[in-house]
This record gives C-alpha cells, structure tokens and sequence, in this order.
C-alpha cells in the first residue's frame, strides 16, 4: 500500500491508524500547498481534488477521503478494536462520529486556516467552531476516548485535526489561533491520546513530538 501523506495535515489521522493498527504502508509526501510530490511530479496527476489522504492499494485501486480510509484499515485489523463490528450499534456510533468531524469541525477549521481568502467569513466561523468544540468538551466527561473506553479511528482523526488550534499545549504546522485550554475534558483527552507509542512515533516522523 502507499498513503500520499501531507505532514500535519488531515492525513496524520492516517498515519496514526497504520501505526495503531500494525500495518505497513509506503508513505509519500506531498506539497498540500503546491500539489507537488518530492520528485517534483503533480500530485493532481493521481489525484484530481489535490488533496490527502490517498491510499493506493498493491492492486492499483485507490480510496479517497480519511473517513472511509481509515474505517478500510480499521477492518484489515478488527482485533484492535480501531473501528466497531459491522451491524452494530457502536458501528453506527462511530459513523455518526466521523460525519460530525468531517462536517462540523475538519470544514470548520477551512476558513481559519486561510483567513485571508475567507475574509469576514471568519467571524462567523471561528465561534460556530468554539462552540461545537465545548460541546465535544462535553462529550468527553467521564470517558478516555471519543466511544468510551477504547480507541478509534474517530480519536485519531480529531486528534489531526485539533492540533491545527493554538494552545500552550499543541504544536502544528498550521495554526487557527483558538485556544482549547479552557476544555479540560478535552486537553486531558488529547494529552492521552498524544502520548500513545503508536502516535508518537507519528509525531516523531513529522518532527512534531513536543505537540
């Protein structure tokens, strides 16, 4: 297999399922700003959206988007526990998790981190982002992981995309200037999940272990 990987970006979520996951794959980095693979090649050439993750299985065959990636690697190994039994109610928890990601908080943090372009949208967007994350504040009382005590593919993909905020306790390659450290369901959580060994030697590829 081969994951098309921008460091730091959505994809670390990826990476972090290998590692947890006991699986290998070739890790092949890309520009996310100038769509470029190292040697130089476009990456629109495979992917015509420009953006990671993308997996590319041995037979050719390729899977887009981190949600249905990381459920696909997650069923490879079901003895981790990384994605629930097909059928089941904890399934469609999971599911109901990754949608709210995908479309409340990843889609959130887009005109953050290009303020720029966004311009007076940003107003609009940072505090709608705040509140979704106290509600995930919330969520987190009482339990270690997204789904109780076990951890999944839903962890490591807001474990991705929380590190894009700014706190004293995080560090990105992006930056969308909110600060989390009034959520302390959520800080404990995300110093749980940061310090597992299969997360931090993800951390430790990208040079991002101090996060």
């Amino acid at each position: 297999m081969k994951l098309y990987h921008a460091p730091g970006s959505c994809s670390q979520a990826i990476c972090i399922v290998l590692q947890e996951a006991g699986l290998s794959a070739d890790i092949v980095k890309v520009d996310a700003r100038k769509h470029l693979l190292e040697d130089g090649t476009s990456y629109y050439d495979l992917a015509e959206l420009g953006y990671v993750p993308l997996l590319q299985l041995d037979n050719g065959t390729v899977l887009r988007e981190g949600p249905v990636i990381a459920q696909y690697l997650a069923d490879l190994r079901p003895e981790t526990g990384l994605a629930p039994t097909y059928g089941t109610l904890e399934r469609y928890r999971l599911l109901e998790w990754l949608n709210f990601l995908t479309s409340e908080i990843h889609k959130g943090f887009i005109p953050l981190l290009y303020a720029v372009a966004a311009g007076k949208w940003v107003e609009t967007a940072r505090p709608k982002l705040e509140r979704r994350y106290e509600w995930i504040d919330q969520q987190l009382s009482g339990k270690r992981f997204l789904m109780g005590d076990i951890f999944t593919v839903a962890d490591a993909y807001l474990f991705a995309l929380t590190g894009w905020g700014k706190a004293a306790w995080m560090k990105s390659v992006y930056n969308a200037n909110i600060d989390f450290t009034s959520h302390r369901h959520l800080q404990a959580w995300y110093e749980r999940v940061r310090d597992r060994p299969a997360v931090q030697r993800v951390l430790s590829e990208e040079r991002l272990s101090g996060s």
